[in-house]
């Protein structure tokens, strides 16, 4: 019952990305990060539930080209060029790689990321768009912490809430960063919000986020969290109310969770007395030192299994820094640095420039998604998710959103333009929300 339910849902986005291929986007967000599919109980789970929206996606907009007899419209970005040379130092690094069988299988595997960001690239050309997509990226996302954030309250913390089912964060320590990297996507929402039921609904979502990531058990997630968390109140527009809520939530930590959770996260203090801290240090020396003997390169996707053999066990590089830097050398992680930092940086331009008045919509997303990326680098410090599709939206998202700063600033702010009413007549009525 379950499998047909799913596939009734999948068929609904595929009329619909027929229909108006930019809302076949806000379905590929949905089966990449909530990942409903993995939930099924038969055939669904192995259906190929997003290759096939992403075909209808595709056909729909090549459709909807070729009637309005126009080319796609292309823009320039610094990041596409950075893009563009991380992924083709993937080829250069897969072929001088360590284990060429398992490099090239990884390599497929990291180039299916590809193809939807350039569909978000091109369909998502408007403020309403960004914002729908945000918010469904959230969404995505949080709809399962909110069964996680009940399961932690239920069990009062004591045991540990993992992610969807055959996902890129399926294990509790990436869900949590996952979850981390949605909360200030949340904030956004909450933002525009005009409707006090609405308003409060989103808080919810929020407080359960924070739950349900705590409850991860992960220390990288807490990382994260904190992170996160820090540039929530730099770009709060009420510090001095946000500064003391963050105060009083740390204060109620210690108060709900378990001893062992306490211990547990205290460890990052004392990683001379904890075992799995020593086990990472022991590879990222490994990963280091692999990547001093071949330091252009490295030594492809998947080394890790030959590389930490010596150490008489395998073990995952537990940090995506070291991952890329041992799996593609220094060159691929000063590309893969760049992109990240530099993204980052452009967010914080971004906001100096949306102090002027007609581009004061774009402050609270750049300050948000620039949120999002530190908590992925914070969360990349101690977890192996250099691959992860998730950033690379987001950074798509944050490349969209200064090009409509630069060529679309309209007049007035992001709240009077996000309107529900406003917002459902765009959807149906403006040509440009039909691409």
């Amino acid at each position: 019952m379950r499998d047909h339910a799913l596939f009734v849902i999948l068929l609904g986005f595929i009329v619909l990305a027929l229909y108006r291929p930019w809302l076949g986007v806000l379905g590929l967000a949905v089966l990449g990060f909530m990942h409903p599919h993995g939930y099924g109980e038969g055939f669904m789970r192995t259906f190929p539930a997003f290759q096939a929206l992403f075909a209808a996606t595709t056909t729909g907009y090549a459709f909807e080209r070729f009637r309005l007899r126009r080319w796609p419209e292309l823009h320039w970005d610094w990041r596409l060029m950075m893009l563009a040379l991380l992924f083709g130092w993937y080829f250069v690094s897969t072929y001088f790689a360590l284990a060429p069988i398992a490099a090239r299988e990884k390599l497929v595997e990291v180039l299916k990321i590809l193809p939807p960001l350039v569909l978000v690239w091109l369909l998502i050309d408007t403020r309403e768009k960004l914002f729908l997509l945000l918010v469904t990226i959230a969404l995505s996302i949080a709809l399962v912490t909110i069964k996680g954030g009940y399961w932690a309250v239920m069990t009062g913390f004591g045991d540990r809430v993992y992610g969807p089912p055959g996902s890129q964060f399926g294990d509790n320590n990436e869900f949590s960063v996952a979850v981390a990297m949605t909360i200030p996507l949340l904030f956004i929402w909450l933002h525009e919000s005009r409707d006090k039921l609405l308003y409060w609904v989103i808080l919810g979502l929020i407080v359960l986020s924070f739950l349900s990531a705590l409850s991860s058990w992960s220390r990288g997630g807490l990382l994260s969290l904190i992170a996160m968390s820090v540039l929530l109140v730099w770009h709060s527009r009420r510090k001095m109310l946000a500064i003391p809520i963050f105060i009083l939530a740390a204060l109620l930590v210690p108060m709900v969770f378990s001893e062992q959770w306490l211990a547990r996260m205290g460890s990052m203090l004392a990683f001379q007395d904890d075992g799995s801290a020593q086990s990472r240090l022991e590879i990222w020396r490994i990963g280091w030192e692999a990547a001093l003997k071949d330091p252009l390169t490295g030594h492809g996707f998947n080394a890790w299994p030959i590389l930490s053999e010596s150490n008489g066990r395998f073990l995952d590089w537990h940090s995506a820094y070291i991952e890329m830097l041992a799996e593609h050398g220094f060159v691929g992680l000063v590309i893969w640095g760049v992109l990240f930092a530099g993204t980052i940086l452009s967010l914080g331009f971004l906001i100096r420039r949306c102090r002027q008045p007609n581009l004061i919509w774009a402050g609270p997303i750049a300050g948000m998604l620039q949120a999002a990326l530190v908590a992925y680098l914070a969360g990349a410090l101690t977890l192996g998710i250099a691959y992860w599709e998730l950033p690379l939206w987001l950074i798509i998202c944050a490349m969209i959103a200064g090009r409509l700063a630069v060529s679309e600033p309209g007049v007035g702010d992001l709240d009077s333009s996000l309107r529900p009413v406003r917002v459902s007549a765009s959807l149906t009525n403006t040509p440009d929300t039909q691409r």
